[in-house]
């Protein structure tokens, strides 16, 4: 997941623009730089160069740099990496950059209107297309894991985030944006049972039929899967292994052959039925429809009213939060800690668990991201010691549910302090620790690898001045 330093915008940018700058070759055949035995063309550069100052309008961030310095920088950088990686044998995901790129296609092939007029327009047939698509793929994913290999191992002591925080003047000292410490109470409905009932119900009618040739599972997925990420494409997810994979899901995925329909199967996520494509080594390839409980109206109101009755007692001062908390709260994350909400659910949704990284303050951007939205919409209208009207929400898996909550602490906007912010302090200690490693890493395969760069780029305004040799 960390794309420090200077690769960040070549491997955000890079795969808008490929199939352009291809376009181009035949106008732009100059090579303007070759690193190990990839080449940089002048059409790929201002191409990326284009985009990086379209990008920086929209953001309304200037730089003193000159664009295309910085793209072909960028460009170098990220054909080092995917060299380098070839050299180390570093695998990457095949059969995942084979799905990325066909989603990726059929997403143009859907802007177009048909195959004909995307070809029409990229003067190009498909399998070209798709081609250099897989190839700009591919070299990207190298790089990024690549990079991910070499600060992956980059570690840090109290010691170090100590004198990282000395080593900053006041006035580069980071400001810390106001913030939240909030607590809850929440309730799913008593008929949870039922609704489970129901939702098996459904995907064993629809197991039924694809099995017996009335449907096919991909069209159901269209039609009746709740995962954003999978439902327009049939279900399919990308090649993946079964340690990335919710415990429950993979148990089953793992006993299944190619063609092969679970059963329902519970994971943390909801209800599925799963479809086996095929299996590559420790890559499975699937389809599944996800649903979820549904609830009647009467079902859902039914769990507001049994908070708002709660939220009345604690205002009257006839029970704490805290005990009512203990005593009535399904979240048992909090509930157990006051209703204190925390990023505990965050971390064990992605198997992070540690004590040493729980924190209970919570900036606003956080909330639509990390937290909900519907959250900070409730603690908005609080003072400190307030406790919110009940209302229906999600937890982060899309469980619906109803909860009230009390603000417990505004934390003013202030700059950032060992005691109070140790834990953000030591994320920008590490950040800073990795882009260190990374660039000194960078610097010595530089210095190790072959570099040409075309004379009209030589006097660019190079971060790293070990490109020009």
């Amino acid at each position: 997941m960390l794309r420090k330093g200077i690769l960040v915008a070549a491997l955000a940018l890079l795969v808008a623009g490929s199939v352009a700058a291809q376009k181009r070759q035949v106008m732009l055949d100059k090579v303007v730089a070759v690193v190990g035995g990839s080449s940089v063309l002048a059409s790929e550069v201002d191409d990326y160069a284009a985009q990086l100052v379209r990008q920086r309008r929209q953001e309304g961030y200037t730089s003193d740099r000159d664009p295309r310095s910085e793209a072909l920088e960028a460009l170098m950088t990220r054909k080092l990496l995917y060299n380098q990686a070839l050299i180390d044998s570093v695998k990457i995901n095949d059969a995942a950059i084979v799905s990325a790129v066909e989603e990726q296609v059929q997403r143009m092939v859907d802007e177009e209107g048909s195959i004909a007029q995307l070809e029409a327009k990229h003067h190009m047939p498909v399998f070209t297309i798709r081609e250099i698509m897989r190839q700009r793929y591919e070299e990207q994913e190298y790089a990024n894991e690549m990079q991910r290999t070499v600060v992956s191992k980059v570690t840090i002591v109290p010691g170090e985030v100590e004198r990282y925080y000395k080593s900053l003047s006041r006035d580069s000292l980071p400001t810390i944006a106001e913030q939240y410490v909030y607590a809850q109470i929440t309730k799913f409905p008593k008929s949870m049972t039922e609704a489970k009932q129901r939702t098996r119900e459904r995907l064993l009618d629809m197991r039924g039929r694809v099995i017996t040739g009335n449907a096919k599972f991909e069209n159901l997925a269209r039609l009746y899967s709740v995962d954003p990420g999978t439902m327009m494409r049939g279900g399919e997810m990308p090649p993946s292994r079964l340690a990335e994979l919710d415990s429950s899901f993979a148990a089953a995925l793992e006993k299944m052959r190619p063609g092969q329909i679970s059963e329902v199967v519970e994971s943390q996520f909801g209800f599925h039925i799963i479809q086996m494509i095929d299996r590559q080594g420790d890559y499975y390839h699937f389809r599944h429809i996800l649903l979820k409980p549904i609830y009647t109206v009467e079902e859902q109101a039914a769990s507001l009213d049994q908070l708002d009755s709660l939220a009345r007692q604690i205002r009257s001062d006839s029970v704490t939060f805290e005990r009512a908390a203990l005593l009535h709260s399904d979240d048992k994350g909090s509930k157990m800690n006051g209703g204190v909400v925390s990023n505990s659910d965050i971390m064990s949704y992605y198997n992070a668990s540690n004590p040493k990284l729980t924190v209970t303050k919570f900036l606003r951007e956080d909330f639509g991201h990390f937290r909900s939205l519907d959250d900070y919409n409730a603690l908005m209208k609080l003072e400190p010691g307030g406790v919110s009207p009940a209302f229906l929400t999600e937890d982060m898996l899309g469980n619906k549910m109803a909860k009230i909550v009390k603000l417990v602490e505004i934390i003013p906007t202030h700059q950032a302090s060992l005691e109070e912010d140790y834990l953000r302090l030591e994320e920008m200690a590490i950040a800073a620790k990795q882009d260190r490693v990374f660039r000194e890493w960078l610097t010595k395969k530089i210095d190790a690898m072959y570099v040409f760069i075309a004379p009209e780029f030589r006097d660019g305004e190079f971060e790293n001045k070990h490109w020009v040799k």
